[in-house]
């Protein structure tokens, strides 16, 4: 615990307390995106791409590449118009979480209580367990994985996928027992909003969810789109581009059929973004804030952990709902997803404590921009301009630094008084903790009592005092009591540069 406690001190205090840098920083670092892009669309063959980054709550850059028609030679703009493919899941299960929130449906609700066609379900077991709404969100529902079969099916009608269901649908496995994508399973869910929302899906996530979002451009009928907004999607073959058919709309529009503007997407990126971190407030009138925030909560197997980049670190990886969600020592924690179809291809990165979404959005079959948008995190991460944003620690925090300032200036534990929990000094003794105490005030010398705080949480934290010669570190852990009381510290000293 004192090796843990000890380590987190080092990595908080000589690292987090870090301000943002100035703007020109951010700016400089944007610049250094546009080779990433270029060379992923010259490599790629890709017709048009346009790729952003979202810093606190707005488009801080935006750039275009190539053009949206070959026919036509429209360039692309913030404004071009793409389909987002599987980036569109994340709408349909944000659309079951606030139907959730209006009561008209639980995630442990079995899915064929919400779809009758699956009444008749055979299960690949006798004790297989009914498919529930949240095995569809995280797709541990059983089904086989069906990226290139379920972009083939975005027209498919609701007349049409209703027989589908009264067919039977064959399982790849039990349900509940391990993560496979499942396009179809989206499908399902858009079929459960409908059915609960009393309209169809897609118009149920435009008024509720894109329509107060901004998101005017938006649509899941590309038919809509206005000819001199809209990115063809094309495929490369035999050197050259060939223009995809457009599908839909149809029910499998609910794993993949939304179209945005580089413009849209950024108001939907800002307020995915805004539901960290938690805080006080008044929340908007489109979905709770905790509720936004459940899109990162998987079921969480597996946990897959792969090489984050070649001299890096190992990512932890699962799937929430209609996101991937990731940590690694790079980028922390993050979570992201692409968009593959017949035409179109991309990604988004979310840094929830940084406030910073990067995205791209490309009109070529299956691009494959999601490693260049992590190297554009991870660039932005790098370059420093893009800090963490420290946790509020609140009062418990700031009454337990003034407790230790106390301790320290008196040299001696029992300086505390009330302030320390019962088990503190069965841990370690006055006279182990007092000689401690002395060797870093001969250290460090007399230290002032406004301290910096970083919290790890508003139980726990790192403080930074600043002493005569140097500065004294101290990692606090508070016993779950009240008043404020000492379960633990960690002290250590750090010497001013000579």
């Amino acid at each position: 615990m004192r090796a843990l406690l000890a380590s987190f001190i080092m990595a908080a205090l000589l690292a987090a307390p870090a301000q943002a840098q100035p703007t020109q920083d951010r700016a400089a670092a944007f610049a250094q995106l546009d080779p990433i892009f270029e060379t992923f669309a010259a490599e790629r063959h890709v017709p048009g791409l346009v790729y952003g980054v979202v810093v606190d709550g707005k488009l801080a850059y935006v750039k275009s590449i190539g053009v949206q028609d070959t026919e036509a030679s429209r360039p692309v703009t913030a404004d071009s118009v793409f389909r987002i493919a599987s980036m569109s899941k994340n709408f349909t299960a944000l659309a079951i979480l606030k139907l959730r929130d209006e009561g008209k449906l639980s995630l442990d609700a079995s899915a064929e209580s919400l779809i009758p066609e699956l009444k008749g379900l055979t299960y690949p077991t006798t004790d297989s367990p009914s498919i529930r709404v949240r095995d569809l969100l995280n797709h541990t529902g059983g089904f086989v994985t069906d990226d290139p079969w379920g972009d083939r099916q975005l027209d498919m009608s609701e007349a049409d996928f209703s027989r589908f269901l009264k067919a039977g649908v064959p399982f790849s496995r039990s349900p509940a027992m391990a993560m496979e994508y499942s396009n179809f399973g989206y499908a399902l869910l858009g079929r459960i909003v409908t059915n609960r929302a009393r309209q169809p899906y897609d118009a149920y996530i435009e008024s509720r969810i894109l329509r107060p979002l901004g998101m005017s451009a938006s649509t899941f009928d590309v038919g809509k789109i206005p000819a001199e907004h809209r990115a063809i999607g094309y495929r490369w073959e035999d050197e050259t581009w060939r223009e995809e058919p457009a599908l839909g709309p149809g029910v499998f529009g609910a794993m993949g059929g939304l179209a945005v503007s580089a413009n849209d997407y950024a108001k939907y990126i800002a307020w995915v973004l805004a539901a960290w971190p938690p805080r006080d407030g008044p929340e908007d009138a489109i979905l709770n804030r905790s509720s936004v925030r459940e899109i990162v909560q998987g079921s969480n197997f597996p946990v897959v952990v792969t090489r984050a980049e070649p001299a890096g670190c190992d990512r932890a990886r699962t799937y929430g709902m209609g996101m991937i969600v990731l940590a690694d020592c790079v980028l922390g924690p993050h979570f992201t997803h692409s968009g593959g179809l017949p035409g179109y291809g991309s990604n988004v990165l979310f840094l929830p404590e940084r406030g910073v979404g990067v995205f791209a959005l490309a009109n070529r079959t299956y691009a494959g921009v999601s490693p260049s948008v992590r190297d554009a995190a991870v660039l932005l991460v790098k370059s420093g301009a893009f800090p963490a944003r420290p946790a509020h620690g609140g009062e418990r925090l700031e009454t337990a630094a003034k407790i230790m300032a106390k301790i320290y200036a008196a040299g001696d534990v029992m300086a505390a008084g009330d302030g320390l929990a019962m088990n503190f000094l069965l841990d370690s003794d006055a006279a182990h903790r007092n000689a401690d105490l002395t060797r870093l005030k001969a250290q460090l010398g007399a230290c002032a009592s406004r301290p910096t705080i970083v919290a790890e949480t508003t139980m726990s934290g790192a403080i930074s005092y600043e002493c005569e010669k140097g500065r004294l570190l101290a990692q606090v852990l508070l016993a779950p009591t009240t008043p404020v009381s000492l379960q633990t510290y960690v002290l250590a000293g750090v010497p001013a540069p000579r």
